[in-house]
């Protein structure tokens, strides 16, 4: 379903021998692993990715990784492999990057020791706590606090919301305020063991397309101080950094929707009879087809670009990331409402693969930046380049 992306010069040879490894190991394994209970089946992507290697791209090569470091392109690669399949095999090869993506970026060496390695096997389940219910797009309202407890420990205390992963993870990565300063600026990150006392699972929390997400809850929980993630006071800045990573793939995950919905509309109008032709004879169904087919080669050029000026050393690229996430998230969107208007009924039937995209979609134009505030990112980086004033 790449096409001929991987000719792209975005992409070297080991970009195009991960791609046709995955598809093949795609194609193969996925279809025969559980599929009717979410958090069996989220466990059981993350073992066979674990098993079949695939989960080293999360990791850096100290730690059993594919690359000295985070490669960006790789990442968005496997996503938009994966969601063209399985919309669970995303979110779970999402969630173990995501989840120690600030491990990797800012942990200590004998943390990333003692949690990558299982993380690249399939292991260890991650999770990231950054949302809260009054604290989502806005991170600077966050109320969960984290003090000092006494004898080397902190104690967190609040809630965190929309977690993914939350009630099966092994870890979480936690941000809470500290109060080094006002707003964002007084805010730590800490990895909380998921076994750590004070630690419950408020709630679970169903969604349209079904995925583990839960209400976590801390009430006292202690956690070293040596558990910190970066600096007292750098949360905000470690949480930045991760989504400066990943942000880009969330783009490549939607990217992956609509590449599918493309190629299941292109088979149905061959297929579908009507008039005395097909489907794909009709004019409004080919200017359709090439709306839809526009989208997805404009996201996936600007996905591409954000990984790759990532991997080319940039330090940062949250303009280009924002660009990424937005295009691609809001096209895919359209692709797919396309698709399912010329399936017409089967479009709205469960069992139906377009119908299990359009749910599969919505979601990715709220998290990791909801589409409004990538507008506002985008914004603000393009006022302050030409030298314009702006409130922050």
């Amino acid at each position: 379903m790449l096409g001929d992306t991987l000719d792209w010069p975005f992409f070297e040879d080991r970009h195009r021998h991960f791609a046709a490894e995955l598809s093949a190991w795609a194609d193969a394994t996925l279809p025969g692993l559980p599929h009717d209970d979410v958090d069996a089946a989220c466990r059981a992507r993350v073992t066979a990715l674990g098993e079949g290697g695939f989960l080293r791209a999360v990791v850096p090569e100290a730690y059993g990784g594919l690359s000295p470091t985070l490669d960006v392109r790789t990442l968005c690669l496997a996503r938009e492999i994966l969601a063209a399949r399985d919309g669970l095999a995303d979110f779970s090869f999402a969630m173990q990057g995501l989840g120690t993506g600030a491990i990797t970026v800012a942990g200590s060496a004998a943390m990333k020791a003692r949690i990558l390695p299982g993380v690249c096997e399939g292991v260890r389940i991650a999770a990231f706590a950054l949302s809260e219910k009054e604290a989502g797009s806005d991170v600077a309202a966050m109320a969960t606090t984290a003090m000092p407890d006494g004898n080397g420990h902190v104690r967190i205390d609040g809630e965190k919301s929309w977690i993914s992963n939350g009630g099966i993870a092994d870890h979480y990565v936690v941000f809470a305020r500290t109060g080094e300063a006002p707003g964002a600026r007084g805010l730590s990150a800490f990895l909380v063991e998921a076994d750590t006392p004070g630690l419950s699972v408020f709630e679970r929390i169903e969604v349209i397309a079904p995925h583990p997400l839960a209400t976590l809850r801390f009430d006292a929980c202690r956690v070293p101080v040596e558990n910190g993630i970066g600096g007292p006071g750098e949360g905000f800045k470690v949480a930045m950094a991760t989504l400066d990573i990943f942000r880009s793939t969330v783009g490549a995950a939607a990217l992956g929707f609509a590449r599918r919905a493309l190629h299941e509309t292109i088979s149905h109008a061959n297929s579908r009879k009507l008039f005395g032709g097909t489907l794909g004879d009709l004019q409004l169904s080919q200017a359709a087809i090439a709306d839809s087919a526009a989208q997805v080669d404009a996201a996936a050029l600007l996905v591409y670009r954000a990984a790759w000026t990532k991997d080319r050393g940039a330090a940062r690229v949250t303009r280009e990331a924002a660009l990424a996430k937005l295009v691609a998230t809001e096209n895919a969107q359209a692709v797919i409402d396309r698709a399912v208007q010329i399936h017409g009924g089967l479009g709205v039937t469960k069992g139906v693969k377009v119908e299990e995209l359009y749910r599969e979609i919505r979601a990715l134009r709220i998290y990791e930046g909801a589409s409004e505030v990538q507008k506002v990112v985008i914004a603000r980086d393009l006022l302050k380049a030409h030298g314009a004033r702006t409130e922050v």
